[in-house]
């Protein structure tokens, strides 16, 4: 969880909606999973599983799927110059460069902090020329918690998912757009995934009860 900077209330629907898409964005780049989340006026919050660097680091990755991994947050002109950049490493033989242009990208995958971190810089760069302003945007570092599988990832979920209800903005929680519950019952894709997600983690601990 994170809050705007004094708490004011800047964060309107276009707002959210570039919020919301720079979370998918960096979700796919940072390897993680959003099971929900929620974009209020003030201040967000984000339900993440974040999987255990592989082994290997990234090491098993071609040079061709990281290049196209990287093509999910970059612009043609930007990948344009990350493709010779890393072409001409390699046709000089020149592995330590090679090795270290992949791991620049590769230390900002599979980490909660890079990710809330890229995630707020962008968002604090596109809301600052936006509305011409300069400075600090987010309050402080976000505030996370360590939450464990089943009925305490599910409890954590429906308090993001509510967060609109108990504000009154909505009467039921579907009807609020900028969260995975409102999502996920308008039918985005991303967010169906982190609800069905959910629901399967109730069935299996009910199976485990049962037995």
């Amino acid at each position: 969880m994170s809050r705007i900077v004094n708490r004011e209330f800047v964060l309107k629907g276009e707002e959210r909606e570039q919020f919301v898409l720079l979370m998918r964005r960096y979700e796919r780049f940072s390897q993680v999973k959003v099971w929900t989340y929620c974009v209020m006026s003030n201040h967000f919050h984000i339900l993440v599983e974040v999987p255990a660097r592989p082994e290997c680091g990234g090491a098993s990755w071609s040079d061709e799927r990281l290049l196209d991994h990287l093509s999910v947050i970059y612009g043609e002109r930007k990948m344009a110059d990350l493709r010779w950049e890393l072409s001409h490493y390699r046709e000089q033989n020149n592995d330590v460069a090679a090795g270290a242009f992949r791991q620049k990208f590769f230390a900002r995958m599979w980490n909660l902090s890079e990710f809330m971190k890229i995630v707020k810089q962008c968002f604090s760069q596109w809301f600052n020329r936006k509305h011409e302003r300069r400075g600090v945007l987010w309050e402080e570092r976000f505030k996370s918690e360590l939450v464990e599988d089943g009925h305490a990832a599910r409890r954590v979920s429906a308090y993001i998912d509510l967060n609109p209800v108990r504000a009154g903005m909505v009467d039921d929680p579907k009807k609020y757009r900028w969260s995975g519950y409102g999502a996920a019952t308008g039918g985005v894709k991303e967010a169906r995934e982190g609800l069905w997600l959910m629901m399967c983690e109730e069935t299996a601990t009910r199976m485990d009860g049962s037995r």
